[in-house]
């Protein structure tokens, strides 16, 4: 059964900005990895599922639910972490967990405390003074504290040390073993490979793979054959290279890391460590 749907999904702003035709699915119980630079369409293409946003053609689906229609009651079964999270600056972050509890009619018995302490935040200072960090990891404990069956996620590690990132993907380890449906976009390809059973890539506003993340890898892998002048010679080579042997010649099979595979769909075009920019 799938958890979340979109299909043929358009968004023309023109000038080549946009979604255009877009389509995928992530099942229940899967969690989906959603690639692509800034720019790309991801962030369009989760406010649509938010009901943000109204599509121009096409439609959006989770839980059975239309995302615009019934955007009211999806977006009461989700968890949510905007791309770009902001706050009311008058407020500390207890004052708005509290409010976000009220809104989503949370009762004392939720994850709040265990989210708090397992991300090493104390919300009792206003928000407008916090670092980067720390509104990161309060919109962590605002998505899963009422433990929503669906998660969608634009970029949640932005802003935090690698130990809450590695603490963020035991998160998501734990949630996918209890069942939950997970979309998440991010430029970290790491975090992607650790936590996602399949991948979306996305590249000018158009998905150009959707696959498993071991298919995606099959399908990039590279086998080369090299002959040597002798048996000693070859056997070196194998050994060294990890290769197979058959007399003089020399199967070697390269794979490639997530990063290179998306670098593949984005090639010729600049990008730093993370992705492209």
């Amino acid at each position: 059964m799938n958890a979340i749907q979109i299909e043929n999904l358009v968004r023309d702003y023109g000038a080549g900005k946009g979604v255009f035709d877009v389509s995928f699915h992530v099942k229940q119980g899967e969690a989906f990895g959603f690639l692509g630079p800034n720019g790309a369409g991801k962030t369009t293409t989760i406010r649509h599922l938010m009901g943000f946003l109204k599509p121009r053609s096409g439609k959006c689906i989770i839980d059975g639910l239309d995302c615009w229609n019934e955007r009211e009651k999806v977006q009461a079964k989700l968890g949510y972490i905007p791309g770009e999270i902001s706050f009311f600056d008058d407020m500390t972050g207890t004052e708005f967990l509290r409010f976000i509890a009220k809104y989503r009619r949370i009762g004392t018995q939720n994850r709040k405390e265990e989210i708090l302490e397992r991300f090493e935040l104390d919300p009792s200072g206003k928000t407008k003074k916090m670092s980067k960090g720390m509104k990161q990891k309060l919109g962590i404990v605002a998505a899963f504290m009422h433990d929503p069956d669906i998660l969608i996620l634009d970029e949640p590690t932005s802003g935090l040390d690698p130990l809450m990132q590695s603490r963020f993907i035991d998160l998501i380890g734990e949630e996918k073993k209890r069942g939950k449906t997970i979309l998440m976009s991010s430029h970290m390809f790491e975090e992607v490979e650790r936590t996602c059973d399949r991948i979306g890539i996305i590249r000018k506003g158009r998905m150009v793979a959707v696959d498993a993340a071991d298919t995606l890898r099959e399908r990039h892998t590279r086998n080369y054959t090299v002959t040597l002048e002798n048996e000693s010679a070859a056997m070196a080579f194998a050994r060294d290279f990890e290769g197979v042997r058959d007399g003089l010649k020399v199967t070697v099979t390269t794979k490639q890391s997530l990063e290179e595979i998306f670098m593949n769909y984005y090639g010729g075009e600049k990008h730093d460590k993370h992705g492209v920019i």
